[in-house]
Formats: structure tokens, C-alpha cells, sequence
């Protein structure tokens, strides 16, 4: 299956830490034989996701205190082709106080696109990444 990987940072900066993750995940889903492509949202403007069959999408709280995801999210998904119907699953590294609320919100901004969220979680480090990715069902 065709699967796409897509992390945000909260601002259009430079930041390893989400991108090593979402590698990690993308190389343990690609372990089961899966096809993936990790797109950084901010910097792939004119991607159609229409063809991919599952999504995943990995990012972090705006700031410290706050339960809300980029806005960027949102945009990128409204513009990036047919999304509605399409099996998802939302990761976020948690950095925030109100990490329930962070993942609560980022499930919703896939739900307000008509995405099907299958799976939601923590990525706490790299190794988590990898074994999340290996064990996620894509059907």
C-alpha cells in the first residue's frame, strides 16, 4: 500500500528532532513492505494525497502551554486533493503541558477533512518511532 508520512514543526524552521522521528516511523512501516513517502508540510506545497491509501501525520504542541497544531495541518490537507475516506493515524511528540489535548485537537483537524483516525499516540524517542511504525496495521 501506498502510505504517506507527513510531519509539521510548529513554525517553518529547521527542527532534527521531528524529522528523525518521522524517518523512523516511515522506515518501520516500510519494513512491512509498505510504499512511503515523508513530506515536511511546510516545504511541500503542491503534493495530492489523493493516491496514497493510509496518512500519517506527526507534530508538536504550537508552545509549551498550548492544546492546538499548526494551522498549517489544516491548510496543507484542505489543498492536497481527495482526503475524505482515507485511513489515517496522528502521532505527536510530546512537548507541551496539555499533551491529551494536543492529540485530541490534531484528531480533529483530521476528522473535520472526513479522514478515518485509526491509531493515536505519544512518540516519545526514536526507538518508539520505529517499533510504532513496524506494528501499525495498514490494511
Amino acid at each position: 500500500m501506498k502510505v504517506a508520512v507527513l510531519y509539521a514543526n510548529v513554525k517553518n524552521i529547521v527542527n532534527n528532532q521531528l524529522k528523525t522521528i518521522s524517518e523512523n516511523l516511515s522506515h518501520g512501516v516500510s519494513s512491512n513492505g509498505h510504499d512511503v513517502d515523508l513530506f515536511n508540510i511546510y516545504l511541500s506545497n503542491n503534493i495530492k494525497l489523493t493516491f496514497y491509501d493510509y496518512i500519517v501525520v506527526i507534530t508538536k504542541a504550537v508552545s509549551f502551554f498550548s492544546a492546538s497544531v499548526p494551522n498549517v495541518i489544516s491548510d496543507f490537507l484542505a489543498t492536497s486533493g481527495m482526503v475524505s475516506g482515507k485511513k489515517s493515524s496522528c502521532f505527536i511528540v510530546p512537548v507541551s503541558l496539555r499533551k491529551q489535548a494536543v492529540l485530541l485537537s490534531l484528531m480533529k483537524v483530521l476528522e473535520s477533512e472526513g479522514m478515518f483516525v485509526r491509531t493515536s499516540d505519544y512518540i516519545k524517542n526514536l526507538n518508539m518511532a520505529y517499533i510504532i511504525g513496524k506494528h501499525l496495521r495498514i490494511e
